[in-house]
C-alpha cells in the first residue's frame, strides 16, 4: 500500500476535529496522485482546476466521512471523478471510453510482464502513456497503481464490479508493457511520482481549502 496508512488515517481524523495542520498533511499526501487521476479524465490544462473543485468539496464534506486511509483515498477519488465528469459535460466533451465492460467479466491471469511494465515506467512519461489506454483501462490502472486503491475500493469509485476493475487493470498493464517495449527510453518507477507542481494562478491550494473548511465550520 502506498504511503503511511496509519499516519494518514490519524491525520484524517484529526482534520475532522478541526486540526488545520492535519488537513494540510492529508492534502499533501493525497493530492499528487489524485491530480494524476484527474489528468487521465480531463487532461491538461483543466486537471488542476478540477482537482481544486474536488478538494473544496472534500473540505466541506469531511465531517461526513467515516473510514480509514484506504477508504479516504477512494472517497476522494470518487469526488474527483464526479467533478471531472461534470466538467466534461459542461464542456460538451465525452471521455474516450474504450471497450465494453461486458468484456471484462473474465478472471485476469497473472502476468509477470505486466508487473514489470509498471516498474519500467519513467516518472515523466507515466501519465502520457496511461492516457493512451482505453478509458476504462486507464482509470483502473491509475486507481489501483497510482492512487493505491484495492480492487474493491476502486470498483466502488467506478461503480463497477471488482472483477471488472481487476481485469481492466490487467489489460491496461499488458498494453503498457507493449507501449514501453516500443519506447525503450521509458525507465524508472511509478512509486517515485514527481512533487506537486506549483499551482497555477487562481488554483486552489491546501491553505485555501483549509481556510474554506474553517469558514464552513464557523458558519455551522
Amino acid at each position: 500500500m502506498l504511503g503511511d496508512d496509519a499516519g494518514l488515517t490519524a491525520a484524517v481524523r484529526a482534520a475532522q476535529n478541526g486540526d488545520e495542520t492535519a488537513f494540510r498533511t492529508v492534502y499533501r499526501a493525497v493530492q499528487p496522485r489524485l491530480l494524476g487521476y484527474v489528468r487521465t479524465l480531463v487532461g491538461d490544462p483543466d486537471a488542476e482546476d478540477v482537482a481544486s473543485e474536488a478538494w473544496l468539496q472534500i473540505a466541506r464534506d469531511l465531517d461526513r466521512f467515516d473510514g480509514d486511509a484506504d477508504r479516504f483515498r477512494g472517497w476522494a477519488a470518487r469526488i474527483a471523478r464526479n467533478r471531472a465528469l461534470d466538467h466534461i459535460r459542461m464542456r460538451g466533451r465525452r471521455p474516450a471510453i474504450g471497450g465494453d465492460e461486458t468484456e471484462l467479466t473474465g478472471r485476469a491471469a497473472e502476468s509477470d510482464t505486466a508487473g514489470e511494465a509498471i516498474e519500467a515506467l519513467a516518472t515523466d512519461s507515466t501519465l502520457s502513456l496511461i492516457a493512451r489506454l482505453p478509458q476504462d483501462q486507464a482509470e483502473a490502472v491509475v486507481l489501483r497503481v497510482v492512487v493505491g486503491l484495492d480492487a474493491k475500493t476502486a470498483a466502488e469509485t467506478l461503480g463497477k464490479r471488482a472483477g471488472a476493475v481487476r481485469t481492466a487493470a490487467h489489460r491496461g498493464l499488458k498494453r503498457l508493457a507493449e507501449l514501453i517495449g516500443a519506447d525503450p527510453e521509458s525507465a524508472g518507477g511509478l512509486d517515485a511520482l514527481p512533487p506537486p507542481r506549483e499551482p497555477r494562478r487562481g488554483a486552489v491550494t491546501s491553505a485555501t481549502v483549509t481556510h474554506t473548511r474553517a469558514r464552513t465550520q464557523k458558519d455551522m
